[in-house]
């Protein structure tokens, strides 16, 4: 299925622990660490003022929390939309990410318990479809696997790691979908990160 052709914002939750350490988290309820919630305070800023209408956000407790700090600023109605959750990794997760992780996103092993990435996909579309309905442009804060997803919908490299908490603006063009990132990332964060296969 092909994403909808409407611009919209979308934001990865800030840092966790589990993040720091590079260990999976999937389905695994983790809240933010310090800073992660700097990260999610110096987010809000760089949205405000981008006529964003609502949030729609995962309901995992390190996006409810990024979304709670991020609307501070916002002040926006938020929606939560249970299909933005992050991606089941079963027996994987709070393990390391690798070796196994690339052949995960390339379909040629599914950890037990866990979805696939093609049962990730289908479920990132569904959920895709149903937010971009509303007038936009609206903020998205999920996971770094729904974006992958959301990427490969764009018929983008679904490879790279999303950085906690910067957020990227949208939107499709003659020539494709452009992810772009703000000028200045939130100072907790630093430069935007090279491609790589990293935590969730």
């Amino acid at each position: 299925m092909a994403l909808p052709g409407t611009p919209f914002w979308f934001l990865r939750h800030g840092q966790t622990d589990y993040n720091a350490r590079g260990l999976s988290q999937g389905a695994l309820d983790i809240s933010l660490n310090e800073t992660g919630r700097a990260q999610a305070r110096a987010a809000g800023p760089l949205l405000a003022g981008q006529s964003i209408t609502a949030i729609f956000s995962s309901p995992m407790i390190r996006t409810r929390e990024t979304t709670a700090i991020v609307n501070e600023t916002l002040k926006l109605p938020v929606i939560f939309e249970p299909d933005l959750r992050e991606v089941v990794f079963g027996g994987m997760e709070g393990k390391p990410l690798h070796p196994w992780f690339p052949e995960w996103m390339d379909g040629n092993y599914t950890p037990d318990g866990a979805e696939s990435f093609a049962q990730l996909l289908h479920r990132a579309e569904g959920a895709m479809a149903r937010v971009l309905q509303h007038a936009g442009p609206i903020l998205i804060v999920a996971h770094g696997g729904v974006f992958r997803a959301v990427r490969d919908m764009m018929g983008l490299p679904r490879e790279g790691l999303t950085p906690n908490a910067v957020p990227l603006f949208c939107e499709p063009t003659p020539k494709g979908w452009k992810i772009t990132p703000p000028a200045s990332p939130p100072p907790a964060h630093g430069p935007m990160a090279a491609p790589s296969s990293g935590p969730l």
